[in-house]
C-alpha cells in the first residue's frame, strides 16, 4: 500500500471478481436503496440466486429489522471467506478510473483508499475528509456488526472533490486509452453501463496526485472559498455512504484501542476505506432531492394542526389539482423561500414556511418530521428517492404521507461544510436509486 499521509489517502491492492464470473449477476446496487421496497430485492435474488455475486457479500438494509438478522451477517461472513478460498478474485494494485452511465451522462470516478484517521463525522467536525450531512448515530450500530469480523469490505462510498479544472480525475479520462481495461458490462435492470481501467501509468498517477495536492494547498484553498487563514482543511466531503464511512472508522478505533503496536497503528488494513472520489463538477452528477414518506400516521386529521403548532402557525397550506403543479411550485422557488410538497390521500398540498429557522427547507421540515415521530404521531420515516418510490409509498395506505422536497445546488455543498457544518440529514442525493454505485470492487480486511 503507497500511503499520502498529507492528502489522507492510499493506493492500495484491490480485489475483483475472477475472469469467468458472470458480472450483470455479480454487481448489485448499494445496500441502502430501496429500503422500503423488498420488491426491488427480491427481483435482485431471483435474478443471481446461487451464482456468485456481491448479493451474497452484503446486507441489504431493507431486512435491517428481520429476525433473521444474526444469522445472515454469519451466513455474509461465512461467504466472504468461501469466495476467497475458492479463488473468486482476482488482484491488482493501483487506482482504478471508474466510468458509469446515468441518466445525466457518464459519471467519471476513481477508486483508491482514505485514511480513517483523517476523517471525523461528528458535527463541528474540522478534518480533512468530512461528513456533508447529520449522522444518524443509531444506524451505526447494525452496521458494526456486520463489518466486525468480516476479511472483506465491498465499497458503495462515493466521496466528493471539489475540483472545477478537473485536475484530479481529469488526467485519467484524458489517457484512458492507455490504462488497462478492467471489466465492461451492463448493469442489471437498466441501471446503465460500468467500465473501469487500472491507472498503471506511472506518469498518469502522478498527475493524479498532483492535482490532489494542489487541491489541498492551504493557500489554494483560502483563496478558493474566501475563508480566513487557518481555517481547517476540507478535501474529501462524503456524498454517498456516510454512514458505512462511519462504521469503518467505528472500526477503527476499537481496534487501535486494543493495541499499542505502532507497525499495526500505522499499517492495518482496518485504518482505510475503499471508496470511490468524484468531482462534484462532473457534468453527469446531478444533485436529486431526497423526499420523506411517514408511515401509519395516527390520527391524520389532525396533521395539519399539528403542522400549525408547530411552526406558530407561520406556514401556508395550498391545494394543488395534481402533482405536476405541485412539483412544479416546489422546484421553482427562490432565494430565501421554502416550499415542500405533502401527498396526502385525499390530494396534494404545498407547504410554505413563512419565518423558517433553518438554512434549508429540508432542515425546516425535518425539525418537524422529528419532533411529530418523538410524539409517536406515526409508526416510521423513510427516504426515498425519486417520484415514482415517493407516489407509490405514499399511496399504499390512506396514512402514510409523502413530503415532496426541492433540490440544493451542488456547488453550495462545500462553502455551506466548511462555514456552516453538516447539512441536515438526508439533504440531497448524487442522481436517483438506480444510478447509485453497484458494488463490484473489494478489499482484504485482514493481512
Amino acid at each position: 500500500m503507497k500511503k499520502f499521509e498529507s492528502l489522507g489517502m492510499a493506493i492500495s491492492k484491490i480485489l475483483l471478481p475472477a475472469e469467468n464470473i458472470d458480472l450483470q449477476k455479480w454487481a448489485v446496487i448499494a445496500c441502502d436503496q430501496y429500503t422500503s421496497e423488498p420488491e426491488y430485492w427480491h427481483r435482485v435474488e431471483e435474478f443471481v440466486g446461487n451464482a456468485p455475486s456481491t448479493l451474497h457479500l452484503i446486507y441489504p438494509e431493507v431486512y435491517l429489522n428481520s429476525p433473521d438478522s444474526e444469522s445472515r451477517i454469519a451466513r455474509i461472513q461465512r461467504t466472504m471467506k468461501d469466495y476467497l478460498k475458492r479463488g473468486l478474485f482476482r488482484e491488482i494494485s493501483g487506482m482504478v478510473y471508474v466510468e458509469r452511465e446515468t441518466a445525466h451522462g457518464w459519471r467519471r470516478g476513481l477508486l483508491f483508499c482514505l485514511d480513517l484517521e483523517a476523517y471525523d463525522y461528528r458535527q463541528g467536525a474540522t478534518s480533512l475528509i468530512r461528513a456533508t450531512e447529520g449522522t444518524i448515530l443509531e444506524r451505526i450500530p447494525p452496521r458494526v456488526r456486520i463489518r466486525e469480523g468480516a476479511v472483506l469490505e465491498i465499497p458503495h462510498i462515493m466521496i466528493l472533490i471539489d475540483d472545477p479544472l478537473n485536475l484530479v480525475i481529469g488526467p485519467a479520462t484524458d489517457h484512458r486509452q492507455d490504462l488497462s481495461p478492467l471489466y465492461d458490462l451492463e448493469l442489471m435492470f437498466d441501471s446503465g453501463r460500468l467500465r473501469g481501467f487500472l491507472v498503471n501509468q506511472p506518469d498518469v498517477e502522478k498527475m493524479i496526485l498532483d492535482g490532489l495536492s494542489r487541491l489541498a494547498s492551504q493557500k489554494e484553498f483560502q483563496k478558493r472559498y474566501e475563508v480566513p487563514e487557518g481555517t481547517p482543511l476540507l478535501l474529501f466531503a462524503v456524498g454517498d455512504g456516510n454512514h458505512s464511512l462511519a462504521t469503518a472508522r467505528t472500526i477503527w478505533e476499537k481496534a487501535k484501542a486494543g493495541t499499542a503496536d505502532p507497525e499495526f497503528l500505522k499499517n492495518s488494513p482496518l485504518r482505510y476505506a475503499l471508496v470511490e472520489v468524484v468531482n462534484l463538477h462532473d457534468e453527469s452528477l446531478v444533485f436529486e432531492p431526497i423526499h420523506r414518506v411517514l408511515f401509519e400516521v395516527q390520527q391524520p386529521e389532525n396533521f395539519e394542526k399539528e403542522l400549525r403548532e408547530f411552526f406558530k402557525n407561520e406556514v401556508e397550506i395550498t391545494r394543488h389539482d395534481d402533482f405536476e403543479r405541485l412539483k412544479t411550485r416546489v422546484t421553482s422557488s427562490h432565494g430565501r423561500e421554502q416550499v415542500c410538497g405533502l401527498i396526502k390521500e385525499d390530494g396534494f398540498y404545498e407547504i410554505k414556511f413563512l419565518k423558517p429557522a433553518h438554512n434549508l427547507t429540508v432542515g425546516s421540515l425535518q425539525a418537524f418530521l422529528d419532533e411529530f415521530l418523538k410524539k409517536k404521531n406515526a409508526s416510521g420515516l423513510d427516504y426515498v428517492h425519486g417520484d415514482s418510490s415517493l407516489l407509490n409509498l405514499s399511496r399504499k395506505s390512506p396514512r402514510n404521507f409523502g413530503f415532496y422536497l426541492p433540490a440544493m445546488e451542488k456547488t453550495q455543498l462545500f462553502p455551506t461544510v466548511i462555514l456552516d457544518g453538516a447539512l441536515p440529514r438526508k439533504t440531497f442525493s448524487m442522481g436517483e436509486a438506480w444510478e447509485k454505485r453497484f458494488y463490484l470492487e473489494a478489499r482484504k480486511l485482514v493481512d
